[in-house]
C-alpha cells in the first residue's frame, strides 16, 4: 500500500501529478529493492526490469519537469499578483 500521498484539491491537477509521483516512485522503489516485477492490471504480462528501470530514467524525470514548471509559473503568479497588490493565496 502507498503511503506518501499528497493530500489534494479536486480541482488541482498538479497537486494530483505530485501525488501520482510518490506513489510511483515508491512503486519503483520497492519492486526494484525485491527485485519482483510490476503486475498490471491491464495484461497478464506484468513490468520486468527492463521496463521497470525505463520507468525510473523516462517517465519520473519527465514528471519532475512537469512540476517544476508549473511551480516556476506559480512564481510568476505569485510575484504578479504581489506586484499588483493583491494578497497570495496560501
Amino acid at each position: 500500500m502507498v503511503s506518501c500521498v499528497v493530500r489534494c484539491a479536486p480541482e488541482d491537477p498538479f497537486c494530483l501529478v505530485e501525488s501520482c509521483q510518490k506513489a510511483i516512485e515508491w512503486i519503483l522503489r520497492s519492486h526494484a529493492a525485491s527485485g519482483q516485477p510490476i503486475r498490471r492490471a491491464w495484461s497478464e504480462v506484468p513490468y520486468g526490469e527492463e521496463e521497470i528501470t525505463r520507468l525510473e530514467e523516462e517517465l519520473l524525470p519527465a514528471m519532475a519537469a512537469l512540476l517544476e514548471r508549473v511551480g516556476e509559473i506559480d512564481q510568476s503568479l505569485e510575484v504578479s499578483q504581489l506586484e499588483a497588490g493583491k494578497p497570495v493565496a496560501p
